[in-house]
C-alpha cells in the first residue's frame, strides 16, 4: 500500500519554502547611510532656534571677564588708552611715523581699538570649545554658536572703544562725518574675517591643543604685521586681510585714506577664510564630544 501525498489548500509545500524565503529576502528594503560630501553649511534655521545661547554665553563671558575687578568694564577703555600712549611715545617721539593731517594719538587709538577687538575675539573664540567642554558633552546645541558668542562679547567691547575714540577725536576737533554711516560695513567685514579664523582655529584646537599654546605668539606677530601703529607703506602688507579692515575702519571714523586694492584683497581673503573655516568646523564638530 503506497502512501499518497496530500496538499491542503493554502498550505506551503517544502519545495516552495526556500523560493518564497528568497523572494522575501530580496524584497526587504535596505538603508545605506553615507556621509555627506562637499561643502556643508550650518543649518540656519537651527542656529536661529538656539539664538538665545549666543546671548547667554556672551553675557556670561563679559561678566566673568570683569568679575572681582575694582574697575570693571572700565578696563575696556583703559587698555586701548594705555596702548595708544605706548605707541605714541615709541613711534611718534622716538621714531618718525607720518600720519598725514591726523594726529598720531588718534591714528594709533583707532588702530588699537579694532585690534583689541580682533585679538580678544580670535583668542577667546579659539579657546571657547575647550573651555566649554561640558557644554559639548552634556547639552545639545549647534557647536558653532559657542565661538560666535565669544565674538559677540568682544563686539560689545568694541562698541565702548568706539565711544572712547569719538570722544578723544572731539578733543582734537575731529567730528564724525557721513563716513560714519559706512562703519557697520567695515565692522561686518572684520567680524566675518574673525569668524573664519576663529571657526578654523577652534575646531583644530579641540584635537590639537598646540593651537592654544601657539596662539599668543601668532596674535602678537599679527599685531606688528598690521597697520595698527603705522600706516601701510608696502603693498606686501596688503596681503594681510586685517590691513584693509583696519584702514576701512579708520577711514569711516577719521577719514584717513584707504585703497580699493586693499579692500578688494581683504574681502576676497575674508570670504575664502570664512568658507574654509566654516566647512572644516561643520565637518569636525561630530567628533567634538568624543575628544573634548
Amino acid at each position: 500500500m503506497s502512501a499518497s501525498r496530500v496538499s491542503l489548500p493554502g498550505a506551503m509545500t517544502d519545495s516552495a519554502t526556500p523560493r518564497a524565503s528568497a523572494s522575501r529576502a530580496t524584497s526587504s528594503p535596505r538603508f545605506v547611510i553615507r556621509q555627506r560630501r562637499g561643502f556643508i553649511l550650518p543649518d540656519l534655521r537651527e542656529l536661529w532656534h538656539y539664538r538665545e545661547i549666543v546671548y547667554f554665553l556672551s553675557w556670561r563671558d563679559v561678566k566673568v571677564r570683569y568679575a572681582q575687578t575694582m574697575l570693571g568694564a572700565a578696563w575696556t577703555l583703559l587698555q586701548p588708552l594705555a596702548l595708544m600712549l605706548l605707541f605714541t611715545y615709541a613711534f611718534s617721539r622716538v621714531g618718525s611715523v607720518k600720519t598725514g593731517s591726523v594726529p598720531y594719538p588718534l591714528f594709533a587709538l583707532a588702530g588699537v581699538a579694532f585690534w583689541t577687538f580682533f585679538a580678544r575675539a580670535v583668542t577667546g573664540g579659539s579657546e571657547s570649545l575647550v573651555q566649554n567642554a561640558a557644554l559639548l558633552t552634556k547639552v545639545y546645541c549647534p557647536r558653532i554658536l559657542i565661538p560666535i558668542s565669544t565674538i559677540m562679547a568682544a563686539l560689545a567691547d568694541l562698541t565702548l572703544s568706539l565711544v572712547l575714540l569719538i570722544g578723544v577725536a572731539a578733543v582734537y576737533d575731529y567730528y564724525p562725518t557721513w563716513r560714519l554711516v559706512l562703519l557697520p560695513a567695515a565692522v561686518l567685514l572684520g567680524v566675518l574675517l574673525i569668524a573664519g579664523v576663529t571657526f578654523l582655529f577652534s575646531a583644530i584646537n579641540v584635537r590639537f591643543r598646540d593651537i592654544g599654546q601657539a596662539l599668543p605668539f601668532l596674535v602678537l606677530s599679527w599685531l606688528f604685521l598690521s597697520p595698527v601703529a603705522y600706516p601701510v607703506q608696502n603693498r606686501v602688507f596688503e596681503l594681510n586681510p586685517l590691513a584693509g579692515v583696519i584702514d576701512a575702519f579708520r577711514w569711516c571714523v577719521l577719514g584717513t585714506p584707504v585703497t580699493a586694492s586693499s579692500l578688494l584683497l581683504a574681502g576676497s581673503i575674508t570670504v575664502g577664510l570664512l568658507v574654509v573655516g566654516t566647512g572644516y568646523f561643520v565637518r569636525a564638530e561630530r567628533t567634538f564630544a568624543d575628544i573634548a
